[in-house]
């Protein structure tokens, strides 16, 4: 099977998102999206720990809309319909296409936090995975200190199968740490 070939659409919605490939352009969103939320992504995103520019957010935008075409990454934006704000960022990761299975990765810009958005968004991308992937596995991993992150996983019906101990080290410090590992299998 070539992945490429595998027709699915680049956009979706849930009841108060649009859930989207990224598109040459969505550089400066992106940009102020991180820029607003940068303390809250540094404890856990290696992106976070560099400087930002709009020049870098738009190349990185534009390798992610070549990997969703090519089928190796499916990075997925998410704007609030209502706005059109871009208020997250998610994705499809780790692909093995033989199973299929993905890992779903995510992270909400901060003014946004606490209104159940993420949850929705990535309700919203399982189903997705599992309607137009044909999915049988869906793994949401995080850092067992991320609480938020975990509390996505957790409130969707994701089943801890795992903590790995001392699996890598944190993102801004040599501290090592563990790694939870929550699963939907069908």
């Amino acid at each position: 099977m070539k992945p490429i070939l595998i027709d699915f659409p680049d956009s979706f919605e849930t009841e108060h998102l649009l859930i989207r490939a990224p598109k040459p352009g969505d550089g400066a969103q992106m940009y102020e999206a991180v820029c607003d939320s940068i303390n809250e992504l540094k404890p856990w995103l290696p992106f976070a720990q560099f400087e930002q520019s709009i020049e870098n957010s738009e190349a990185n935008i534009r390798e992610a809309h070549v990997n969703f075409l090519t089928r190796k990454d499916l990075r997925l934006l998410v704007f609030l319909k209502e706005t059109g704000e871009l208020i997250a960022s998610s994705g499809l990761h780790r692909i093995d296409w033989e199973v299929p299975k993905v890992e779903i990765g995510y992270w909400i810009r901060t003014n946004y936090s606490g209104k159940g958005y993420m949850t929705e968004a990535v309700k919203g991308i399982t189903n997705f995975a599992v309607n137009e992937l044909k999915a049988r596995r869906i793994e949401i991993r995080c850092d067992a200190k991320n609480l938020k992150s975990r509390a996505v996983a957790e409130r969707l019906g994701f089943e801890l199968e795992a903590i790995l101990k001392q699996e890598s080290k944190a993102i801004d410090s040599d501290e090592l740490r563990d790694t939870c590992v929550f699963a939907k299998v069908r």
